[in-house]
């Protein structure tokens, strides 16, 4: 059965609406921005219906009429395991459908709203800036042969603040990226799904095994997941940083002060407005006030945002400072040279100097499967591509060999509810996320009003068939909240290549989970909801608050539908060389030249959205090694010897 059959039969489509005729399409355009073993699994459980329904009735569902295939699926709502595998089929689908759908109802207003001689001119679409200037070249255009001073693994939060600090210090530096170049203009040219697609490693269906299993979506473009986050920005507190100076002995965390300044200058940080915040994050503020609990719009980049909600997919007025327009061009103004679609098959290390092992550079391919290998000898190296990437592209560079590699990993797990009130929400217009309910933040739970572009979001609506098709036609009367929890590090990043990820829920982390979706009931339910939309497979509705207490009494975490987001401390820094891959100053162990800028040097779970902790933590990084080589001075580059560039020995054991 092909996906469009699947699709059609999760909408109970009968060809009657024109928005639904291209959902099959869009699907097969969402998934096959998925890898190949995602892809496979869909299609085999697309043919497992399939069967089921030749099975049941002699014919497979293409050839069953609206009805019939409600007879099939009926019986399949009733075992909440299935239900929640058919929740992640369903995930390409709703996406699709909302997307459809939002082009269509903007095409029909838009109509609507057609000028006439006693009707007022419409007003002007907004016309997108023009970004900053990036010094951008693609890797089938790059030298074979280059050298520089310093080369960054990674252009996101922390390999533009580390590209920056050295660029601003006289260093040549290469920022290598593995995602394209993509501009405000291009966001605002193109529907949110085809964003979606591209924006996304492996179009946004990354995943960690375990118990449960989660899914966690990692960004891939010139800056990173900066561009495809809510703009959210917190400081680490105060009890985080002490931890990581005082017990991981991570102790450029004791000087963040000023650095979490200078972050938050350089992105134009300030608390969002409440005449833009959009009703989603209203009924938020007035639920937590009616509780009498702590709650505030949140502190974003997005200056002048005009609450186009689509933060998730590209900014699309050029209001989010993402890196890419409030870093990375203050990089290659001080000469910094960006290489995009360029994957790194390994750091190069010459094994043969005084003192011992030393970086000189990396091995860098075209993304698009180009055989071609090329080199930019440096003999300093950055390290910033992130918490999943890191520990495969070090063990596959011959700089695997300490046991915590690849450990210690935190993922901010999160669930999310929704809220059903009478009156329109349309969540989707507003700031994306908005308002932050810090009520049981000291406890480790942080709730976030947080919606996206329909079907976008990582809430999926309850339902097969009909039931599905009333829930998603009935989004707009929906207001989304969702929690994360600062969690014990219970996963670890395995492999070589693109990065498997272990990670099973710690027993505490879990009892804070059934917390939090308490609290984001008791939250919709103060602000007048009808209804919660709980998520949990076996109870997916609830109408009172007693219910969901009852509700919650008979289930457990892992009935869950959860995400996971911000990836931290895999290649943490401390100073017991024991337990930390880096040292007290985000230097590699091992091997001289090599630093670690990115989220996996961060000790443990920063507790919020990490990205002021991150860039703070590569500014920190990068500057100790500035002062190390004393006065800004370049490192002395290595000379290629006549037969190859480096000797690229493994120094160390691999994993």
């Amino acid at each position: 059965m092909s996906l469009t059959t699947l699709a059609a039969a999760l909408l109970a489509d009968d060809g009657t609406e024109p928005w639904s005729a291209r959902v099959g399409e869009r699907v097969e355009q969402v998934v096959a921005a998925m890898p190949g073993h995602t892809r496979f699994a869909l299609r085999a459980a697309a043919a497992a219906l399939d069967a089921f329904a030749l099975a049941r009735t002699g014919r497979q569902l293409a050839a069953l009429s609206v009805d019939e295939r409600e007879a099939v699926l009926a019986p399949l709502s009733a075992y909440p395991a299935l239900v929640a595998l058919l929740d992640v089929v369903k995930m390409p689908v709703l996406l699709a459908a909302g997307t459809e759908r939002m082009l269509h109802e903007q095409a029909s207003a838009t109509a609507s709203a057609a000028p006439s001689a006693t009707a007022p001119p419409i007003a002007p679409p907004i016309v997108p800036p023009t970004d900053p200037p990036l010094d951008c070249t693609p890797a089938g255009h790059w030298p074979a042969r280059s050298t520089a001073d310093a080369v960054v693994i990674g252009s996101g939060a922390g390999g533009a603040m580390a590209a920056r600090t050295l660029a601003l210090a006289g260093l040549d530096v290469v920022v290598v990226e593995e995602g394209e170049h993509y501009t405000t203009a291009w966001f605002a040219g193109r529907p949110p799904l085809e964003r979606f697609t591209r924006l996304y490693r492996d179009g946004a269906s990354g995943f960690a095994v375990g118990s449960p299993p989660l899914l966690l979506p990692q960004g891939r473009a010139v800056g990173g997941t900066t561009v495809v986050n809510s703009g959210t920005c917190y400081r680490p507190p105060e009890h985080v940083l002490r931890r990581w100076s005082a017990r991981s002995g991570f102790r450029l965390a004791e000087g963040f002060g000023p650095l979490l300044d200078e972050v938050e200058r350089t992105l134009r940080v300030a608390t969002q407005p409440l005449d833009v915040l959009g009703r989603n994050g209203r009924l938020a503020l007035a639920g937590a006030e009616r509780l009498g609990w702590r709650a505030a719009p949140l502190r974003r980049n997005a200056p002048g945002c005009l609450g186009s909600c689509q933060c998730v997919v590209g900014c699309p007025t050029g209001a989010k400072q993402s890196v890419q327009l409030s870093v990375l061009p203050d990089a290659c103004a001080a000469g910094a040279r960006i290489v995009t679609g360029a994957r790194v098959s390994r750091i190069l290390v010459d094994g043969d100097r005084p003192g011992g092992p030393r970086a000189a550079g990396v091995r860098i391919r075209s993304r698009d499967g180009g055989e071609t290998e090329k080199e930019i000898l440096a003999p300093l190296v950055v390290v910033a591509a992130g918490a999943v990437q890191t520990p495969p592209l070090l063990r596959r560079s011959g700089l695997g060999g300490h046991p915590r590699l690849g450990r210690n990993l935190s993922v901010h797990p999160a669930t999310s509810v929704a809220g059903r009130f009478e009156a329109e929400v349309t969540s989707w217009r507003g700031v994306l996320q908005s308002a932050g309910v810090e009520e049981l933040h000291a406890d480790g739970i942080l709730i976030e009003a947080t919606a996206a572009p329909p079907g976008m979001g990582s809430f999926v609506l309850p339902g097969l068939g009909r039931e599905l098709r009333r829930e998603l036609e009935g989004t707009g009367h929906l207001a989304t909240l969702g929690a994360m929890i600062g969690d014990r590090p219970s996963g670890r990043v395995l492999g070589r290549g693109g990065g498997l990820i272990r990670y099973d829920l710690d027993r505490r982390d879990g009892a804070r989970l059934m917390r939090s979706v308490r609290a984001m009931g008791a939250v919709l339910f103060a602000a007048g909801a009808t209804e919660v939309l709980t998520g949990i497979p076996a109870a997916p509705r609830v109408r009172t608050l007693a219910e969901l207490d009852e509700v919650l009494s008979q289930t457990g975490p892992r009935a869950l539908h959860l995400s996971a987001f911000h990836p931290t401390g895999t290649a943490a820094a401390g100073a017991d060389p024991r337990r930390a891959p880096a040292d007290a100053e985000g230097r590699l162990r091992g091997v001289r030249g090599v630093l670690v800028a990115d989220a996996s040097v961060l000790p443990s779970c920063p507790e919020v959205n990490p990205q002021l902790s991150i860039m703070a933590a590569a500014l920190a990084v990068t500057g100790a090694c500035l002062e190390r080589l004393g006065a800004g001075a370049p490192p002395t580059r290595p000379t290629p010897p006549p037969s190859a560039s480096v000797a690229d020995r493994p120094t160390g054991p691999t994993r």
